[in-house]
């Protein structure tokens, strides 16, 4: 299987996994969640670990991955909260701002630039979060341009991550800098493993009720934690294969996925202009990557 068709596997399983956690497991802490996000798929994934060599990890990658935990973990827990909160229609699209703030972070880190057809991407992202929340408008009896992006303040849930999208930003660039120590197939399943453990330790080691999800409702974790593991494999696969810029462009299509399952298993309304909105974004995600 090619890089494309593993990619988009990615944005389904992503996409899945949040309709699982959604539809099941909404009630629950965003702590509770991420344990069984993170806990699950690491053990999922362990057996991987002991079918193939270890490379030798040098002590500036157990730096990074200091760094990169507490990011990731705080990253989760705000990302389940928000899907928890909010409709998924309203929340996931601001996933697509992580390459716009890429260009911020890779130019502070990495010393990257923008290239014309990047900045037109960043402005169909814009374009898109400002047709997502075009309703708003008439809600409030106003027709300011600016209306649209106030509802991102109002909604905790678009709020909400737009902040997680600012910290993939950093964690996609750490991670680049993670990989040059490890291969894929192995960092993937080592990384959710690690950040798996820490997560139970930090949400679970004093509060034990934090397992609540997993006794009430094991089948449901079962299922997150499957499609989760499954998009990891495939995402990681695809890494291999191709840059990772364009491999992330298409897995963000995952937001889409979650616009349908939105419509279908909770009845969120104004599918078609979420669609359109999803779609403008995701090109302008696919123009940065170009």
């Amino acid at each position: 299987m090619t890089w494309l068709p593993l990619s988009l596997l990615a944005a389904f399983f992503l996409a899945t996994a949040d309709a699982v956690t959604k539809r099941y497991l909404s009630a629950y802490r965003p702590g509770e969640i991420a344990v069984v996000r993170f806990g699950g798929t690491g053990l999922l994934l362990l057996p991987l670990l002991f079918l193939q060599p270890w490379p030798p990890l040098p002590a500036p990658f157990w730096g990074l991955l200091a760094i990169a935990l507490p990011l990731e973990i705080t990253a989760m827990w705000l990302y389940m909260k928000a899907i928890s909160t909010s409709p998924l229609s309203l929340t996931l699209p601001y996933l697509a701002f992580t390459p716009v703030f890429n260009i911020l972070t890779g130019y502070l880190i990495l010393g990257e630039t923008v290239s014309r057809t990047g900045l037109t991407g960043i402005l169909m992202v814009v374009a898109g979060a400002w047709l997502l929340n075009l309703k708003e408008m008439n809600h409030h009896g106003t027709h300011h341009p600016l209306a649209p992006f106030r509802a991102i303040v109002r909604v905790e849930g678009a709020r909400l991550m737009l902040i997680t999208a600012a910290i993939y930003s950093v964690n996609s660039v750490l991670g680049k800098a993670l990989l040059g120590y490890a291969p894929p197939l192995f960092f993937g399943p080592f990384y959710f493993l690690a950040v798996g453990s820490a997560a139970a330790l930090l949400f679970s080691l004093r509060r034990p009720d934090r397992w609540r999800a997993v006794r009430q409702h094991p089948l449901a974790c079962l299922l997150v934690g499957f499609f989760m593991a499954g998009m990891i494999l495939a995402h990681f696969h695809a890494v291999t294969m191709i840059e990772v810029a364009y491999m992330i462009a298409v897995k963000r299509t995952s937001l889409l996925f979650g616009m349908l399952y939105g419509a279908w298993l909770f009845k969120e309304k104004g599918l078609a202009l979420h669609l359109a909105a999803g779609a403008i974004m995701i090109g302008g995600v696919l123009l940065i990557a170009a």
